[in-house]
């Protein structure tokens, strides 16, 4: 191994992705088992790397040295070869204090949060006094020495300004949970969590619904890598790398949803953008056909609206964890809100705005058959359309066009 990154279980890192576009030389994921670390540390067959859970305190007895911020943090995510011995540093906290600083959140003079006791919850407290925190508290399922309960969390220390998320909670493939409601905290500055699958966490999701600053934990995960890197290779990059290798990967990973009124042009629209970007598309409406067995005008008349939308949203909820896709929604898909939230952990909704006079009726769409319908499903459902949308492109030109427009 020349770079690489070792964990118990790695079956949904980025870390090989992001360290290609940064450098040449491989960069492998390796999986070790407990028992088999202190042989491979003793072995010493790398040149760098990265460590991650549950090994970044169990290296560092292997160490010949750690930089000052590990020994502070007391854990260590970056190990490296030199002279023959190893050497340890934490790049996490630059990550975490990057991505606080992007995210636009101050934690100076306020109260912190820190959801979790493990590895990175020592990151956390460590940046978070570094950027000025008045007071910074970890939060356990249980209240002990240096943590509060989450109980005494909602009841005691409601005047945080700022909550970041070190515990798994949340994590595909239980990304329908979130670790705190953040219903009690009225002077919330700031939610950041270190969770990057999904992109946006139910916590990310909360914060950014109730308009406070929040973001999940890939610009960290890239900022952090792109630091190991400069340490492997004893060199340094331009800031702008992280922004760069940042925005490929977020557009690979987020999904592209169209939401809007039936007729606006989400299929053909997904079609167009298929074909040019070469991603995988899927339409829900087709979806929910071939799971029942028969057209859509027939589940209705059977079966009843209630049936289609249970069907609908057990399609959205598989299609949620999904990655790099291309979504073409039915006209009712986002009625629902946990739609909406499912399809936003990994998706960015773009709502297609084709004006009231260009939307003509189909008989294979039992609510939208007549213009009377149509008429009252607009008046009904563009604002529910609206809030949903992270953004409006009115419709205009052929779907080859407003594909190229969304790639833009």
């Amino acid at each position: 191994m020349i770079y690489g990154c070792i964990g118990e279980h790695l079956p949904h890192s980025f870390s090989a992705e992001i360290h290609r576009q940064i450098g040449p030389e491989p960069y492998e994921l390796r999986e070790i088992a407990p028992e088999a670390l202190s042989a491979f540390l003793a072995e010493r067959d790398f040149e760098g790397i990265n460590v991650t859970i549950p090994y970044k305190q169990a290296v560092i007895p292997a160490l010949a040295g750690m930089s000052d911020t590990a020994r502070a943090i007391g854990a260590v995510n970056t190990v490296v070869r030199r002279r023959g011995l190893l050497y340890g540093d934490n790049t996490d906290a630059e990550g975490l204090t990057r991505l606080i600083r992007r995210t636009g959140i101050d934690p100076a003079g306020g109260k912190a949060l820190i959801l979790g006791t493990g590895g990175t919850s020592r990151t956390a407290l460590h940046v978070l006094r570094a950027l000025g925190a008045s007071e910074v508290l970890r939060v356990s399922r249980t209240a002990r020495e240096g943590a509060v309960s989450y109980e005494a969390a909602r009841t005691e220390h409601a005047d945080a300004a700022v909550i970041v998320n070190t515990t798994p909670c949340g994590m595909y493939p239980r990304a329908e949970e979130t670790p705190i409601s953040l219903e009690p905290f009225g002077r919330l500055r700031g939610v950041v969590d270190a969770i990057y699958n999904p992109l946006r966490s139910r916590l990310v999701l909360a914060a950014q619904a109730r308009g406070i600053p929040a973001a999940g934990g890939l610009y960290m995960l890239v900022a952090q890598a792109v630091r190991a890197a400069e340490i492997f290779r004893d060199t340094r990059y331009p800031d702008s790398l992280t922004e760069e290798i940042f925005g490929r990967l977020r557009r690979s990973k987020e999904n592209i949803v169209l939401i809007g009124m039936p007729g606006c042009g989400k299929s053909a629209v997904a079609a167009a953008l298929r074909k040019a970007l070469g991603r995988e598309s899927v339409d829900t409406d087709a979806l929910i056909v071939a799971r029942a067995g028969k057209p859509i005008p027939e589940i209705f008349r059977e079966d009843g609206e209630k049936h289609f939308r249970d069907l609908e949203t057990a399609v959205i909820r598989e299609l949620a964890p999904k990655t790099g896709l291309i979504v073409a929604t039915g006209g009712g898909a986002v009625l629902r809100p946990e739609n909406v939230e499912a399809l936003k952990q990994n998706g960015r909704l773009l709502l297609l705005d084709r004006p009231l006079q260009e939307l003509l009726p189909t008989d294979d769409r039992p609510l939208a058959d007549t213009r009377e319908k149509i008429l009252s499903l607009y008046e009904a459902r563009m604002p529910i359309y609206r809030a949903a949308a992270d953004e409006v492109l009115p419709v205009r030109g052929t779907p080859e066009e407003m594909a190229e427009k969304i790639i833009r």
